[in-house]
């Protein structure tokens, strides 16, 4: 069995969170594969002030802030896999995706200690956008920036969707979503190619 984290950085639950749905309905199809959703509309927490009192302090948990970020940096690598989907504005992740990476600054005690600690934890990407061409790969590649950052290897999409998975929603939201049969079928191919890495990598962590 595997457990992947979906995390669906959208600040409302509209076609981000469809293309998610079907992201999460691939992964699970390939059987032996649960999916925990994230989804960071439902949670309020501010971003990183740069102080660095986790670092000084030795401590994985923010010194600063208690909101519901919590201890998601840690839980977050105890899944298998990881996917992470966003909205895309301004050619970019949201905000709100923005700021849940901003506060993964404390990992560095982790890094520090075994800069191979990740390298069994993938990580794909997904990025939904009004127009056909308005930055989904753009957003897919400051995803994958974060993943570089944590030391993961990342999953690509495989032929047409080489980095991850671009939707075109039409800004007409769920609706537009589900209307891009081509965006969508990259959508299913990216959760399938993490949920089998997933398997791989877990296989060979044991040995």
């Amino acid at each position: 069995m595997i457990r992947l984290l979906f995390i669906c950085g959208s600040p409302r639950k509209a076609a981000t969170d469809y293309a998610m749905s079907v992201a999460e309905e691939a992964a699970t199809s390939e059987g032996d594969a649960e999916v925990t959703r994230l989804n960071l509309s439902e949670m309020k927490f501010s971003p990183c002030r740069g102080c660095n009192a986790c670092v000084r302090s030795n401590s994985l948990r923010c010194r600063i802030y208690d909101d519901d970020f919590q201890d998601w940096n840690e839980r977050f690598y105890t899944y298998d896999g990881i996917l992470i989907g966003t909205a895309v504005y301004e050619m970019n992740i949201t905000p709100q995706l923005c700021a849940f990476f901003s506060r993964f600054r404390s990992e560095y005690l982790n890094a520090k200690k075994d800069p191979f600690a990740r390298m069994y934890l993938p990580g794909a990407a997904l990025a939904v956008g009004g127009t056909r061409n308005g930055g989904q790969e753009s957003a897919i590649r400051a995803i994958h920036s974060f993943y570089y950052t944590e030391g993961m290897p990342v999953v690509d999409g495989g032929m047409g969707a080489y980095g991850g998975a671009c939707v075109w929603s039409q800004d007409k939201m769920a609706k537009g979503a589900e209307e891009d049969k081509v965006g969508l079928e990259c959508v299913r191919t990216i959760a399938i190619r993490l949920a089998r890495t997933a398997k791989v990598l877990k296989a060979g962590r044991r040995k």
